[in-house]
């Protein structure tokens, strides 16, 4: 008996569909939830955030220079 035949006994294809409609729905959730109207600002903000100056970091104790 091959590792084929058991494979294709077990019955496994219903986990792929399984699989494929829980990765569409998450897919689904995550553009719904990024493209909202409310959101706008905070993506804007974020958007702009590489572009803030750099304030500079307080020194570590014991950190020598």
């Amino acid at each position: 008996m091959k590792l084929s035949d058991v494979v294709a006994q077990a019955g496994l294809a219903g986990y792929a569909e399984i699989a494929l409609i829980l990765f569409f729905l998450v897919f689904v959730a995550v553009m719904v939830r990024t493209w909202r109207p409310s959101r706008r600002d905070e993506l804007e903000a974020q958007r702009l955030l590489p572009l803030e100056p750099d304030s500079p970091a307080p020194p570590r104790e014991g950190a020598s220079r």
